[in-house]
């Protein structure tokens, strides 16, 4: 029977208790994380949030009926003791915050007791994930998913109070709002007072916190819930958390200096990392060409080369055909990897592969300075020797190239080097390695829409030396657009928006839209702008990414509290499930649903 808690107050948090607390009287409580009976003597392991905290049970303190109680305890009972604290009297445990102290407890009331979990309730749990997912309330007890959540508490906490002092306002903008299809699938919730209407939930405050600086606000923030309908993903949630702000009468250094101090307090403060500024800073073109990506790692080398102009005349057709159709040929080379086994060198291969690659091209360079390749038949000695000194290439040294269409050259090597350095152990996670990526294009090409979209959004201004290209060639637009990376992962993004008419219709002109479809998808925001907008700027961070880097973690899954899983259902709530036919007569819908067979 779970006993009440009338008369008994909480005095302390299990690790609040101290050696300086030795003599006094406490009232602790929490859930059993073990119990171990050693006749006439029962030692309790008490966990709560904070840690945990030994209490001993012996007859004389607690009387029979208090030592009947403790003969019953079981993992995940829920109790509440009261007892003396005194110096512990077996060895001290280094491992707890409360090794040097235990209780000796005086009374005990079980408030609730509990059934055998089905997994162990541990650091660092080996159970499937599924499982976990599905007990997520039992897999929430576990100090280290704990430690991750009163982490991102805490910065969250640090990054109000530092918007705050810096001048921002926090305002909450609508989650029921109107579907602006331009990047995303929105997730749509049907109206009944307007049927066949639909709200969308917001992919991000976007609109809203322009219209904000419209309305003077000057600097506005939210820790805002966006949604996502997106194609799956592993490590992909349906619902997500931003810090999202924007700011009035600033252009790009400005936004980049304030959330460089912001970054800079949330991580010493947090993880007590020292954050040194100015964040270095990279345009799009140089971190594609150097590390194939928009998001590079710079936590290890191995950056890619360019050797086009090397090979342009050899007699290996990969390279000069690549060559001939716009593309070109480069590559990167792993220090030291010459000896690697052929079994490995085709593993690398097929995973590029993945990315688009037809093939993949390598050198290995023996200790002794010999060649093996998989083209080097095609090509002199010359040639090979002008290949490998373009590519820095020493004794020992494994080369890889790729020849295709840039795109796919960037990406294959992009995602090549990384693979080599996960394999090589070079991605060290205690390494904080900031870079702002900046001078994006405006626009990239659709392949599957047959025109250019924005590569941010349609808000986005071009940098004002491009602003000619506009009209003669858009693709070689630059946007004033900025990303915030740590160890290859984006954190966040944003941009200095469009504020003058001329250059946001000519925007739309440019994404294929009439100037009826852009005010019937933007016209609150177009109508805005003609009653005088200031310039503006802004930024988003993804905080479960933040936190999921922070925390050292490599699923965002483990820092947020209940997360959806790959398919975008919830294993716990079973969520998304089919509701009452009432419910769906009220919103006067009828489902369609289509035979999986067909």
């Amino acid at each position: 029977m779970a006993e009440s808690m009338k008369g008994l107050h909480r005095s302390h948090r299990c690790t609040e208790v101290t050696s300086a607390n030795i003599g006094q009287e406490v009232t602790v409580m929490g859930w059993v994380q073990k119990s171990r009976n050693k006749g006439g003597i029962i030692f309790v392991d008490l966990r709560d949030r904070s840690g945990i905290l030994q209490i001993i049970f012996e007859e004389s303190d607690v009387k029979e009926e208090g030592f009947a109680k403790a003969e019953k305890l079981r993992s995940e009972f829920v109790i509440a003791v009261v007892g003396k604290v005194v110096s512990r009297s077996g060895a001290v445990n280094e491992n707890l915050a409360t090794g040097d102290i235990e209780i000796r407890a005086t009374e005990i009331r079980i408030l609730s007791e509990s059934q055998t979990p089905p997994f162990p309730i541990e650091e660092d749990s080996r159970t499937k994930e599924e499982l976990r997912l599905k007990y997520r309330y039992l897999d929430l007890r576990r100090p280290d998913l704990q430690e991750n959540l009163i982490l991102r508490s805490k910065a969250t906490t640090i990054v109000r109070a530092f918007l705050a002092e810096e001048g921002f306002l926090e305002i909450e903008t609508p989650i029921l709002q109107k579907s602006t299809p331009e990047g995303a699938r929105d997730y749509l919730v049907p109206s009944r007072v307007h049927p066949g209407n639909f709200y969308a939930l917001p992919q991000s405050p976007q609109l809203f916190k322009q219209l904000l600086m419209c309305s003077g606000y000057d600097r506005y923030f939210q820790v805002a819930k966006c949604f996502r309908d997106e194609d799956l993903r592993a490590d992909r949630q349906p619902e997500f958390t931003q810090i999202d702000m924007e700011l009035s009468f600033v252009d790009i250094d400005d936004v980049i200096d304030v959330n460089e101090r912001l970054l800079q307090k949330l991580f010493k403060e947090t993880i007590g990392i020292d954050v040194s500024l100015p964040i270095q800073r990279m345009t799009w073109q140089d971190a594609m060409d150097r590390y194939g990506s928009d998001k590079p790692d710079t936590r290890f080398g191995m950056e890619l080369t360019d050797v086009s102009a090397v090979v342009k005349d050899c007699g290996f057709s990969v390279f000069t055909g690549a060559l001939e159709n716009g593309g070109s040929v480069r590559g990167i080379n792993a220090k030291g990897q010459g000896a690697m086994p052929r079994k490995k060198i085709d593993a690398l291969v097929a995973y590029a592969k993945d990315f688009g690659a037809k093939g993949l091209a390598y050198l290995s360079i023996g200790d002794d300075g010999s060649y093996k390749s998989s083209f080097s038949k095609f090509m002199t000695e010359e040639e090979l020797k002008a290949l490998v000194a373009a590519m820095d290439g020493e004794n020992g040294d494994l080369l890889l190239f790729a020849a295709d269409v840039n795109k796919v050259v960037y990406d294959v090597l992009g995602n090549l080097r990384l693979e080599i350095a996960r394999g090589l152990e070079l991605l060290d996670k205690n390494q904080y390695n900031f870079l702002w990526v900046t001078e994006f294009p405006l626009f990239e090409w659709s392949e599957e829409q047959n025109r250019l979209v924005a590569m941010h959004h349609p808000f986005t201004m071009p940098m004002e030396e491009d602003l000619e290209l506009l009209d003669t060639e858009p693709a070689k637009v630059r946007a004033k657009a900025y990303d915030i990376v740590l160890n290859g992962t984006e954190l966040g993004g944003g941009s200095v928006r469009i504020y003058q008419d001329n250059v946001q219709e000519k925007m739309f002109e440019l994404l294929g839209f009439t100037k009826e479809e852009a005010y019937d998808r933007f016209g609150f925001l177009l109508n805005a702008f003609k009653y005088g907008v200031p310039p503006h700027a802004g930024l988003a961070y993804g905080l479960d990414r933040l936190i999921m880097l922070m925390a050292k973690e490599d699923s965002i899954r483990d820092v947020i509290a209940f997360p959806k899983v790959k398919d975008a259902s919830c294993l716990m709530t079973n969520a998304p499930d089919v509701v009452d036919a009432k419910q769906l007569d009220e919103l006067e819908i009828a489902l369609a649903l289509k035979n999986k067979e067909e």
